[in-house]
């Protein structure tokens, strides 16, 4: 369980320092402040000394959320209510990012700040250096090769990225280089604050990991994803994260690459020992993906320290959606599609190393995911709430250690750097989000949150949420008592549902969201 010891805090400077870390495919309860049985101690301490909330929420995908985090938008409003894909000819789908609103780097750069990025991009254009960030390593598309250095790029042109000797190169821990080499670049004008948008690709697949750290999880998943769900549903409890009350969701379901197939997760105990030994080692190598992240982090946050500069910057950590769970009980490999080995024998050692391509499958995903509905894409709690971790010890006011339960959303993220940097223009279009910081000293008023990603929609209201599969009708909970919405009271209360369902009408016809294409241009999705 967490130590909670208060942090020496000195004086806020006037605008501090901004650092936003954002995980890959990362879900609810991985990390060990939030339940998980993950080593994660650089994190676990941002979040004793810090603040975690329990309602940060997401789009449910890559590059909707990227897109929210830099522009404060909700993803459409800006071109990528999809993905990066292909344009599909209407404003919300764009495909890339619209020069309409300006990125986080654009609106801090009057306000003094320097700007960098370390990791992956995704909104469609090629060079985030012509948005407002003066340096950028890494990739402008989804995780593809983690030990590969060909994967990752460094601009503007004309920049040298560092090189490794052979066989020593590892996406991860490269991305942190470069961090560490902006942030020294930063330290040279000590007068100037500066914002990283630090962005690692794990633990999205490939799962790729270096051999000594899938060794530390070797035997830790034998046991199952069912008693793992319980195992940290009991912690999650112990830390406060979830009421006592809280029940541990069912299996949820799946629909694989195509729909060829849906189902539920299996219970662990009917699958072979073959089957078992095969997804265990999965998982045990997105467990060491994560697990090196960390360490990782940790270097970064050493070099703030080593140079003075921890207490006065602003740390907000979080994951970009919830665990993947592309796209059935037992994961992918060579590509993401239908096609699944099931390794045995020594097949099992090669798993995770240069040159393979694997995925966790739907039911670790729910493991991850614990106690929460489904995934990656959807938009029940399992798609769209992540860990989110708050630190400043110079200026955040809340009890270290303490839990923030009101909602919150990735759209804060800009309005909290321009609340903290004084920055002050925006650009033409409103904010819908609000001052994170804030929120955690003051509160704020109820608020409503809108979702929507691949036809599944959702709305957060107060103690409400409306939330729907693409085609199905909408389900209604109240999460006052049922957060794992495994108890729909559509049928009891049909004029919020009507009043809700109206609501998100309203706001998907101001922000692009519809109408909804009928024809994503992705072929795992069915054609209207």
């Amino acid at each position: 369980m967490l130590c909670v010891a208060a942090p020496a805090k000195g004086e806020a400077a006037e605008h501090p320092n901004i650092l936003y870390i954002v995980a890959d495919d990362l879900g609810y309860s991985d990390l060990g402040c939030y339940g998980g049985e993950i080593n994660t101690p650089n994190l676990d301490a941002l979040a004793r000394d810090g603040v975690r909330m329990t309602q940060f929420y997401n789009t449910g995908r890559c590059c909707p959320s990227r897109a929210a985090i830099l522009t404060g938008q909700y993803p459409h409003r800006v071109g990528l209510g999809h993905m990066t894909v292909t344009d599909l000819g209407q404003p919300g789908y764009r495909g890339v990012v619209s020069d309409e609103a300006p990125l986080i780097a654009e609106v801090l750069k009057p306000a003094g700040y320097r700007s960098f990025i370390a990791g992956k991009w995704h909104l469609g254009t090629p060079d985030p250096t012509k948005h407002g960030f003066e340096e950028w390593y890494g990739t402008t598309v989804s995780a593809k090769r983690f030990f590969d250095p060909t994967h990752l790029v460094r601009k503007p042109d004309g920049r040298k990225a560092r090189t490794y000797p052979e066989g020593e190169f590892y996406a991860t821990d490269a991305v942190t280089d470069h961090a560490i080499d902006f942030l020294k670049l930063a330290h040279q004008t000590p007068e100037r604050p500066w914002f990283l948008y630090l962005a690692y690709n794990a633990p999205h697949f490939p799962l790729h990991a270096p051999k000594e750290e899938i060794a530390k999880y070797a035997d830790r998943y034998q046991g199952g994803w069912d008693k793992l769900r319980e195992q940290r549903l009991t912690r999650m409890k112990q830390f406060g994260i979830v009421p006592e009350s809280t029940e541990l969701s069912p299996r949820s379901m799946w629909k694989n690459y195509g729909e060829t197939k849906t189902g539920t997760n299996p219970p662990w105990e009917s699958l072979s020992e073959e089957r078992r030994t095969d997804l265990a080692r999965r998982m045990a190598i997105f467990a060491a993906m994560v697990d090196r992240m960390d360490q990782q982090l940790g270097r970064v946050l050493d070099y703030l320290k080593q140079t003075d500069q921890f207490d006065d910057t602003l740390i907000v950590f979080t994951s970009d959606n919830g665990a993947c769970f592309e796209w059935d009980p037992f994961g992918f490999d060579v590509k993401s599609s239908n096609n699944n080995i099931l390794h045995t024998g020594d097949k099992l050692d090669e798993m995770g190393g240069p040159g393979t391509h694997h995925s966790v499958g739907s039911g670790w995903a729910n493991a991850s995911n614990t106690p929460w509905r489904l995934y990656k894409h959807f938009n029940h709690e399992g798609g769209i709430n992540s860990p989110g971790i708050v630190h400043w010890p110079a200026g955040l006011k809340a009890k270290p250690g303490s839990l923030h339960r009101d909602p919150a959303h990735i759209i804060d993220l800009l309005p909290t750097a321009m609340a903290v940097s004084g920055a002050t223009d925006a650009g033409s279009l409103p904010l819908p989000g609000t001052d994170l910081i804030a929120q955690l000293h003051e509160g704020g008023p109820e608020r409503m949150l809108f979702f929507e990603h691949q036809g599944n929609r959702a709305v957060r209201a107060g103690k409400w949420k409306l939330v729907a599969l693409d085609d199905e009708p909408w389900e209604l909970y109240d999460f006052t008592s049922d957060r794992t919405e495994v108890n729909d009271l559509a049928n009891q209360y049909p004029d919020k549902v009507k009043e809700l369902a109206s609501d998100w009408d309203t706001w998907a016809a101001a922000n692009n969201v519809t109408p909804l294409p009928n024809d994503l241009g992705v072929d795992y999705l069915k054609v209207d």
